[in-house]
């Protein structure tokens, strides 16, 4: 019995290996509609019963967490080996300083845009103008948000095994790239080393081909546990924030990235977005681009034609640091707050949010909870309350699952433009079916 389920997980692995990854496509999302239709379900006529309360805090309960587990387990190993690997790839150490420039500012221009996209929607549909909401009833904790002064200190670590075992991943990424740097000054011997590390990159790729053949049940388990405990009702009082939220998150995944695949890297973003399905669904199953990071990483490099020394390098930064659709989330929610509050942001203020949301993308990435600490940094500087976020969270939710997608879509999209610019896209990989 087992060697027949060995066989046919092999011959699944090597079948996706060998590219036909739009059978895996096909069934993640064949999850994905399935977990919402039996959400649905649940939430109508499941709630309170005792199937319901099997299905929900049990089964679908235990398959998402195993799911995104199986996908967190690979995170740190991941982004230590493959980022060590593409440094020392560089050969060069001037290499790194210009790839890293390019891809900073790309992703913070990415996120300025996409806030701005944002405060501009908001200020035009106006979805906190004309609603009546209990805002003397609200209560919301955040935690403090560190100093500038504490997180660059907390970016370098004091010990790399202890930044591995709390999974601080601005850590993980210098500690990765000092090592890869050593690997390069080093001569031979960190050519020994660096063949070391190229052979456990390919074990760890090939663990992650194992893994994602339970994806489309893991999603299906997260998705229908969603669905079934949040339900319509939660977002009935929320109906404008909630469609300008998304809107603009479908805005700037639609216009924003093939915009800039189009004038930067020259490419069309036809099969690009062709082939970035699979890690699309799940990153809108996990709600995590840290959990996402192995199969984003695998497309970009095995089927977008990024070169490893590229790709390795900007994937895993941008999983940690880019941010446009929590960026979006905060344009939007900073609008609606003030507006419920009555309070007139202007101009000046407008530019302020847009400046402070961008670096926040970046300052706080290590911080948990990351999503409201960065609400909550920018409704302090413009002294809004902050007990308005609790008017958000019950929508919030399902727009992480959306913002998820669009954060991992700018991770390839700026990859592929860096890539370009660089002479390391294979455009024959990119542009095949």
């Amino acid at each position: 019995m087992l060697r027949v389920w060995g066989n046919a997980m092999s011959e699944s692995i090597e079948e996706t290996e060998l590219g036909d990854t739009n059978l895996l496509t096909k069934r993640i999302l064949i999850g994905l509609a399935a977990g919402m239709l039996v959400g649905v379900v649940l939430n109508r006529w499941g709630q309170g019963t005792l199937l319901g309360g099997f299905l929900v805090d049990g089964v679908f309960y235990v398959g998402g967490k195993i799911f995104l587990s199986s996908l967190k387990l690979l995170v740190v190993p991941l982004v230590l080996v493959s980022l060590a690997c593409g440094t020392a790839a560089l050969e060069d150490v001037t290499k790194l300083g210009r790839i890293g420039g390019k891809t900073l500012i790309l992703y913070l221009t990415t996120t300025a845009i996409a806030i701005s996209l944002a405060i501009l929607a908001a200020i035009l549909v106006g979805p906190g103008l004309g609603a009546e909401y209990a805002t003397d009833a609200l209560e919301f904790t955040v935690k403090d948000a560190p100093s500038l002064a504490d997180t660059l200190i907390n970016i370098f670590p004091s010990n790399p095994f202890q930044a591995m075992a709390e999974g601080n991943m601005l850590q993980v990424i210098v500690f990765a790239i000092l090592l890869g740097v050593a690997m390069t000054l080093a001569g031979e011997s960190g050519r020994d080393l660096l063949r070391v590390f190229q052979s456990a990159n390919e074990v760890i790729m090939k663990l992650v081909f194992v893994l994602m053949q339970i994806a489309p049940i893991g999603i299906f388990c997260l998705i229908a546990k969603v669905i079934a405990e949040q339900g319509p009702e939660t977002f009935q009082n929320m109906v404008s924030y909630f469609f300008t939220v998304l809107a603009v998150l479908l805005l700037h995944a639609a216009v924003t990235y093939p915009t800039m695949l189009l004038l930067l890297a020259r490419v069309s973003p036809i099969p690009f977005f062709r082939k970035l399905r699979a890690p699309m669904s799940v990153a809108f199953g996990t709600a995590s681009s840290g959990a996402t990071l192995p199969v984003t990483l695998r497309t970009v490099e095995d089927r977008l034609g990024v070169h490893d020394s590229v790709g390795s390098f900007t994937v895993p930064l941008g999983a940690t640091i880019n941010m446009d659709g929590t960026a979006i989330m905060q344009g939007v929610a900073t609008v609606f707050i003030a507006q419920v509050y009555g309070v007139e942001i202007g101009p000046a203020g407008y530019l302020t949010v847009v400046v402070t949301a961008t670096l926040a993308s970046i300052g706080t990435a290590g911080v948990p909870g990351v999503g409201t600490i960065m609400l909550a940094m920018v409704l302090q500087q413009m002294g809004l309350p902050v007990e308005g976020i609790g008017l958000i969270l019950g929508v919030d939710r399902l727009l992480d699952m959306t913002r998820t997608a669009v954060n991992i879509t700018g991770d390839a999209a700026v990859s592929c433009i860096v890539a370009r610019s660089e002479g390391k896209l294979d455009l024959e990989t990119f542009n095949a079916p």
